[in-house]
């Protein structure tokens, strides 16, 4: 049975941050929305965007890079989070619950890493042929002299 995108845990979990964040973010002031706001949903919103965009690959090194960057998305979350507990934009509390999502985020996607590289590691998609048998004669059936001396003596001129 093959998985859809709508099912993968993730994902769901990354929407559900960034759909957090989004709402959070709205109640604040024009300069904090303008500053550290949109950065930081940007953030939150590209970590489940490159989720997608990595399901919708179908080379493997493809969709391992898209979750790389979804990995680098999720710290700048984490960098953006930062600032707004610094800059009181945030309770602590929040910023705790944030963290702990996007840690959980992060775990899973090395997971799916992983096993994407497992499952490239294990598919041949190479076209073989059989391994060829080599014999080799025995040094006695060779002749005692391969080149004559007028063959060594042309190679010299």
């Amino acid at each position: 049975m093959a998985i859809g995108l709508e099912d993968l845990q993730v994902l769901k979990t990354a929407e559900l941050i960034a759909d957090s964040i989004w709402k959070r973010v709205g109640s604040w002031n024009d300069f904090a929305k303008d500053t550290v706001g949109k950065q930081i949903t940007r953030a939150a919103d590209s970590i489940g965007a490159n989720i997608a965009e990595s399901f919708g690959r179908y080379n493997f090194g493809e969709k391992i890079q898209f979750l790389y960057y979804s990995r680098g998305s999720l710290f700048e979350a984490k960098y953006w989070l930062n600032r707004a507990k610094e800059r009181d934009l945030m309770k602590p509390n929040e910023i705790h619950e944030y963290v702990e999502g996007l840690t959980t985020i992060a775990r899973q996607l090395n997971s799916f890493a992983a096993a994407l590289k497992s499952a490239r590691a294990n598919k041949s998609s190479a076209v073989r042929e059989p391994v060829a048998e080599y014999v080799t004669a025995n040094s006695e059936e060779f002749p005692p002299l391969i080149f004559s001396d007028d063959d060594l003596d042309f190679l010299g001129n």
